[in-house]
């Protein structure tokens, strides 16, 4: 199955989100926060299949994330969450090179199918740039 990172700074809904994709066979890493996250994908090359974040955490947004992700990986597909209206309307500036933002609160189901229509829509491996960070 896929390579899925998920960078989420509540405790419960990293690990039920990594339990449920745990359990539909994917290989799930856990970042709890943009930071962490940043840093996982520079000392993995960006070799995920998907990138799942929260836009909402301290430190580094999932917004903030998303580019440095992008500036880094361009290929890596990123799918966004997020339980507050103006946090969606802000990830459509994003819109180019995300695959979306899934709203909170989510049903199992809900993640599991966001997460295979995005795996589906992913887009393959580039070679990778220096990871830039954005502050």
């Amino acid at each position: 199955m896929a390579r899925i990172l998920i960078a989420e700074d509540d405790t419960g809904i990293r690990l039920l989100v990594a339990r449920a994709l745990r359990l539909e066979g994917h290989d799930v890493t856990v970042a709890e926060d943009g930071e962490m996250a940043v840093d996982i994908l520079a000392e993995e090359n960006g070799a995920f299949d998907l990138l799942l974040s929260d836009i909402r955490m301290p430190g580094m947004t999932g917004i903030e994330l998303a580019h440095a992700a992008h500036a880094t990986f361009a290929d890596l597909p990123i799918l966004l969450m997020t339980g507050y209206a103006e946090q969606k309307e802000a990830a459509e500036d994003l819109s180019a090179f995300i695959l979306g933002v899934v709203e909170k609160p989510f049903t199992i189901a809900e993640i599991r199918g966001r997460v295979a229509a995005a795996l589906r829509q992913g887009a393959g491996n580039a070679e990778p740039l220096p990871l830039r960070r954005y502050a």
